[in-house]
């Protein structure tokens, strides 16, 4: 059943209600293509069959069938942080980002982003700064290196820490992957760090999905000008951060 699982993951790029429909219709494989598919594949990967797959994103909707990744995928069994923000974070966004994290990898949590420029990016590169461990989860396919100013994030982190996407190959990320994409760092990550964010951005849609999976959500206080974002999310209910014993006292 995993190599079919792998087949339709391939052959319909990652798509959950494709592959889905191909189960629950009995779609037969074709051996020749499976095969020419699965020879183009570079990554590694574990489908929701795998003992290798992470139980916490059993429980999320729509879990991803199959993961592929580079890397070291037992890093999903760490205690994780989620840490996400704006694509264009202020310079206190990213001193906050850098103090933070390095708080967070000295009490061994492992930083989950999706590799995106601003806090994502930041967050990814502080968790490396400071010799902590990293899981990127990407919304296009796991070869397609988006933006390609983090290909130096990318080259460090599929050797030394973890890449992972439900898209197979060097698909280019649409619109539409990134909420995809946010709800697996959401799932992975047993609570969410939100630095920096816009009130009607991806960033929100993240922290949707960790409230609705029940995960905690933290928030840094923005200036007494930024409207929405975190100090919405703080005066909706988000604990409030000014320093990183404001998190672990929470998850310990």
């Amino acid at each position: 059943m995993e190599e079919v699982l792998l087949y339709f993951a391939l052959k319909y790029r990652g798509d959950f209600h494709a592959i889905m429909q191909a189960v629950q219709n009995k779609e037969e494989v074709n051996q020749d293509e499976a095969m020419a598919l699965k020879a183009k594949l570079h990554s590694n990967y574990v489908t929701i069959l795998s003992p290798q797959y992470p139980s916490a994103l059993k429980n999320i909707q729509c879990p991803p069938f199959v993961l592929f990744y580079y890397g070291h995928i037992e890093l999903l069994n760490e205690p994780s942080i989620g840490v996400i923000g704006m694509r264009h974070p202020s310079d206190y966004g990213l001193y906050a980002t850098n103090h933070l994290v390095k708080g967070l990898v000295e009490h061994h949590l492992t930083i989950v982003s999706g590799m995106a420029i601003g806090i994502d990016g930041a967050s990814h590169r502080a968790a490396m700064r400071y010799h902590g461990h990293t899981v990127a989860v990407l919304g296009g396919g796991i070869d397609y290196i988006y933006p390609k100013s983090n290909t130096d994030i990318y080259d460090v982190m599929k050797h030394e820490h973890l890449i992972i996407s439900e898209i197979p190959f060097d698909q280019m990320p649409r619109r539409v992957d990134f909420p995809k994409r946010n709800r697996i760092i959401a799932g992975l990550s047993s609570s969410l760090l939100v630095v920096e964010a816009q009130e009607k951005s991806g960033t929100m849609i993240t922290v949707g999905c960790a409230l609705e999976q029940g995960k905690d959500v933290f928030a840094i206080p923005g200036r007494i000008y930024d409207h929405g974002g975190c100090n919405k999310l703080i005066d909706q209910g988000a604990k409030l951060v000014m320093k990183v014993e404001d998190i672990i006292e929470e998850l310990y």
